[in-house]
């Protein structure tokens, strides 16, 4: 299952031409792409699904989110170590 998971963003680049940074979730941190979220900035909450921020989101709603995925024992699964949000491999 593939899900978009909540998360802060830590760093904001600009690599080949493609905006990414480091994405925090709970503990765990992944690459992302930002470059669907160009509002988003560091400290941002941002909804990441396979490797790509899709949307920008409260800190009030990704710890809503977190907690409720998180008590569906589904965010084990989502961000075990080296599947990188259902992807499989490391986020790009």
């Amino acid at each position: 299952m593939c899900l978009a998971i909540p998360g802060k963003i830590l760093t904001s680049e600009i690599r080949n031409g493609v905006r990414s940074g480091k994405v925090q979730f709970g503990g765990i941190t992944r690459e992302a792409c930002l470059d669907f979220v160009p509002e988003a900035t560091v400290g941002d909450y941002v909804m990441v699904h396979v490797g790509f921020a899709i949307s920008r989101v409260d800190s009030e709603e990704a710890e809503r989110t977190y907690q409720i995925l998180e008590s569906m024992g589904v965010l084990e699964a989502e961000l075990s170590p080296g599947d990188a949000l259902g992807q499989g491999g490391n986020s790009r």
